[in-house]
């Protein structure tokens, strides 16, 4: 079955009535922000490629803004250029600590983003941004290969500064039948830990043979707050906890940095969650109980980002937060402080 065939099938068989952006100029990006983090300054980079190849998840509307037909390398490498010379100023590139890459999907993989281009992004990167600590990469699990993770650790290291590959992996949720029974994630957790077991040993292999670099691999996962309709607040917030208690025993066991970043739920448009919504069995998430969830993690040697944004992807009222409300505002707000600080006091 070709992809595109594949990536329409995927979508029917989730119930999904979301339509692609396929009209949308290829060599041009489809998204990008700037955003505080542990790290310092981040570019959050979203490439506008063919859709993503499982596109299975209950929640996730994120693959209609791709593309349902091949995107080729010549026109990814050209939004890698529109991102250094027209998104970039010289005092962004000094500044910028860590990039995120994304394609609402898997950038690792192949079929869906040009290898030629992710070396192309490492390269530029190497070339006009001497300040970065961290490059971090959306992926599934499945779409990791050990041999790709030496040469794009090698290719980091060559740069003005130590940095980190970051693997960005979409978890959701910590409880099997949530994550794959209702939200239909299609992962299970050993696939996590063979994978951060794979990451510790090409960190062993690679400072053995470069002894003066520091370039090192890292994990992020992806939580979800309340994935799934007829969830508890306080059923959401245990998953968290058990979520942090997971990543902070994988942590130790392998010595890998891990982050959590956590999202709250919104309803995205065209997915079965909204017609959950709609229907009444599904309402977004509290704000305090995002709080509830994150205090969580305090002494637990991991770190939190929580995701403040829906990315206009919500429908209306199905947000989790509502700017209009003074005591939204300000939760948020010590939120993106504890983004940057991990200081749980401020929450």
């Amino acid at each position: 079955m070709s992809t595109e065939n594949l990536i329409l099938k995927n979508t029917q068989d989730a119930r999904k009535f979301y339509s692609f952006e396929s009209s949308q100029n290829p060599r041009i990006i489809s998204d990008y922000w700037f955003q505080d983090t542990i790290e310092g300054k981040t570019l959050f980079l979203v490439f506008y490629t063919q859709a993503c190849r499982y596109s299975k998840c209950m929640g996730c509307n994120l693959p209609s803004k791709m593309s349902q037909h091949y995107i080729n390398f010549r026109d990814i490498m050209k939004q890698i250029d529109s991102v250094f010379n027209n998104i970039l100023d010289d005092v962004d590139k000094s500044e910028i600590s860590k990039f995120i890459v994304s394609n609402n999907g898997s950038v690792l993989d192949e079929h869906t983003f040009s290898t030629s281009a992710l070396i192309y992004l490492i390269a530029k990167i190497n070339l006009e941004c001497p300040n970065v600590k961290v490059v971090s990469l959306e992926t599934r699990p499945e779409h990791v290969e050990v041999e790709e993770l030496e040469v794009l650790c090698r290719a980091l290291s060559e740069g003005n500064s130590p940095t980190a590959l970051e693997l960005a992996i979409g978890v959701e949720a910590f409880d099997d039948r949530i994550r794959n029974e209702i939200f239909n994630k299609g992962l299970n957790l050993d696939k996590i830990d063979k994978l951060t077991q794979m990451m510790a040993e090409v960190n062993e292999r690679f400072h053995l043979r470069y002894p003066g670099k520091k370039s090192k691999l890292m994990l992020k996962t992806y939580f979800m707050l309340k994935p799934i309709p007829q969830l508890s607040e306080e059923d959401a917030i245990q998953d968290i906890q058990n979520g942090i208690e997971y990543l902070s025993i994988l942590s130790d066991k392998y010595s890998i940095d891990v982050n959590m970043h956590l999202n709250p739920t919104y309803v995205a448009k065209g997915t079965l969650l909204e017609k959950e919504f709609r229907n009444g069995s599904f309402s977004p998430p509290m704000l305090q109980s995002v709080r509830k969830a994150v205090l969580n993690g305090k002494d637990k040697g991991i770190t939190i980002f929580v995701g403040t944004n829906d990315e206009n992807l919500a429908v209306e009222g199905g947000s989790f937060v509502n700017r209009d409300r003074k005591e939204d505002v300000e939760l948020i707000e010590k939120l993106e402080i504890f983004n940057i600080s991990q200081d749980y006091h401020k929450l």
